[in-house]
């Protein structure tokens, strides 16, 4: 019998996390899901794009998050696509997590979605806000990084 490789299968990526937020710190954390949520998520039917953390009474919740209901699901599917759902962590972490929080300008932010070892995993990451500035500044060294990596091809293509 063949086994199974489903370590660290990525499912959604929240990519504006990293223009909008300089993300300083990661933590994972699972997820309480009900009926077929985890057959949507292991489809890779499930959005973070507009997806945000918050802790109350010592409990870390995720709101926004999209998960599809699932096509061939009973009457266990949830009806609420976007609820809000409750995330696992350590109380240590989640300590942690709320001590950096409460500093001026953080946040904290879902970064993907994945597999790892049959449970549905996601990686949260402490973000400091960008200003507009910052952003153009990131944007301007990704393209001398990008005509840079081109010069090089160029040269080597020219060379063989």
């Amino acid at each position: 019998m063949a086994k199974k490789n489903d370590g660290n299968k990525v499912l959604a990526q929240n990519k504006k996390a990293s223009h909008d937020y300089f993300i300083e710190d990661t933590f994972e954390a699972g997820m309480v899901l009900t009926g077929t949520e985890i057959k949507s998520i292991r489809n890779a039917r499930v959005n973070i794009g507009d997806a945000f953390a918050t802790i109350r009474n010592g409990e870390i919740h995720i709101h926004n998050m999209h998960i599809s209901p699932f096509e061939q699901g009973n009457r266990s599917n949830p009806s609420d696509p976007t609820r809000t759902r409750k995330l696992l962590m350590h109380k240590v972490q989640i300590h942690k997590l709320l001590g950096l929080s409460k500093q001026e300008g953080y946040s904290i932010v879902p970064l993907k979605i994945y597999i790892r070892n049959g449970y549905a995993k996601l990686l949260l990451g402490l973000g400091k806000g960008k200003k507009q500035y910052d952003k153009r500044e990131t944007a301007a060294k990704r393209d001398a990084q990008r005509d840079i990596q081109r010069v090089l091809r160029e040269k080597q293509k020219v060379a063989r």
